[in-house]
């Protein structure tokens, strides 16, 4: 038995590393181990586990408090896991809701759900899903690694609203509204997936907000048409994940910079974009530049003191930033897998959410 911890995040520091009481927003970290059993984990602010659920699941891929109090999770259905290659990884399959004790209030299957789901405020449910694009315009995707399609096949993503009873009510189709010949696969990309959707949100005005990984592209749907009211692609936008809608109308995101086509150096950073101009109004990165950076998976939340909490995912790092960038709270998650499939033994953290104790207390009761 090696002396030595060969896992080098594990061996350097996991739980909390830095805490400034003053500054940070004080509350409750809830995060989902990515790789884990499916154990949701709220944590103090001194690290300590302060509750945990355990739904049936393992994660597809996280889980968050939604207004009533409740957890919204996303499950993996460990069964359908052949399509292509990275489907293992980020297949969903299933999402449901819990109550504070871990009971199930009502839980929904879709064989084609992946990433992301969200519940809607009009009590449905989003679904992020993907299915092989028509052959028609599969013929038409460009850039990516040629012969790395999925048996012939090339996936795209596509939109399901549902009721809690699992009722269709709408529908959006990524190759209905975006044009392959606009939006080439990253030339580093294998061809098994087009447009490789890890998020959906919803905006206050009622639009839905998709980040595409592998087309390097964010866009807002107008619900009511289906229309594509705006986007943002590369440059600025390098294989991002998580565009958070924030009360002042602007998109958080975290931008994972993977294959960034406008700098040299491969760095990750969050940024806050405006839509109305397209224009990044604040921008987060390490003082050391390459210091920070997770070329997958991530987020960033924007809290109620003006900080800005952001999930590093793939060094299961979360930290709180100050709007002058300062770091202000900092923990490590100490939950490590190693799994076949995966890139080795990681403690990957898809998302991760900061709740005051006046909500976790409404929680506690709902």
């Amino acid at each position: 038995m090696a002396l030595v911890d060969q896992q080098k995040i594990r061996r350097s520091r996991t739980g909390l590393i830095a805490h400034d009481p003053a500054r940070a927003q004080a509350g409750y970290t809830l995060f989902a181990p990515m790789l884990g059993d499916g154990t949701v984990f709220l944590v103090d602010m001194d690290g300590k586990v302060a509750h945990t659920w355990r739904p049936p699941f393992r994660p597809g891929l996280y889980g968050y408090l939604i207004d009533n109090g409740h957890l919204f999770y996303g499950g993996k259905v460990m069964d359908d896991l052949g399509r292509f290659e990275a489907w293992p990884r980020f297949k969903g399959g299933a999402v449901l809701e819990l109550d504070w004790h871990g009971r199930i209030l009502w839980e929904l299957r879709h064989p084609d759900h992946h990433h992301d789901a969200r519940r809607l405020r009009n009590g449905n449910v989003l679904l992020l899903c993907l299915t092989p694009l028509p052959a028609h315009v599969a013929a038409k995707v460009r850039g990516g690694l040629p012969g790395t399609e999925a048996d012939g096949k090339i996936y795209a993503d596509y939109l399901v609203e549902v009721t809690t009873q699992g009722d269709v009510v709408w529908e959006w189709r990524s190759w209905e509204h975006l044009d392959p010949a606009a939006h080439p696969v990253t030339l580093q990309d294998r061809r098994h997936e087009w447009t490789h959707g890890n998020t959906v949100a919803e905006t206050a005005d009622g639009h839905i907000v998709v980040s595409f990984r592998n087309i390097s592209t964010v866009i807002m749907i107008e619900r009511a048409s289906g229309n594509v009211v705006w986007a943002l692609s590369s440059p600025p936008l390098a294989q991002q994940h998580d565009p958070r809608p924030l009360p002042n109308g602007n998109l958080l995101i975290f931008d994972n910079g993977t294959h960034r086509c406008d700098h040299p150096a491969t760095y990750s950073r969050v940024i806050e974009v405006d839509p109305r101009t397209s224009a990044i109004v604040w921008e987060y990165t390490d003082p050391s530049l390459f210091e920070f950076f997770s070329p997958y998976i991530s987020g960033a939340q924007r809290l109620a003191n003006g900080n800005t909490l952001i999930c590093e995912g793939c060094h299961g790092r979360i930290f709180e930033v100050t709007p002058e960038r300062e770091v202000v709270w900092e923990f490590v998650s100490p939950h490590f897998s190693h799994e076949p499939g995966a890139p080795g033994l990681n403690n990957w953290v898809f998302r991760a959410f900061r709740y005051t104790a006046e909500e976790i207390e409404a929680a506690r009761r709902a």
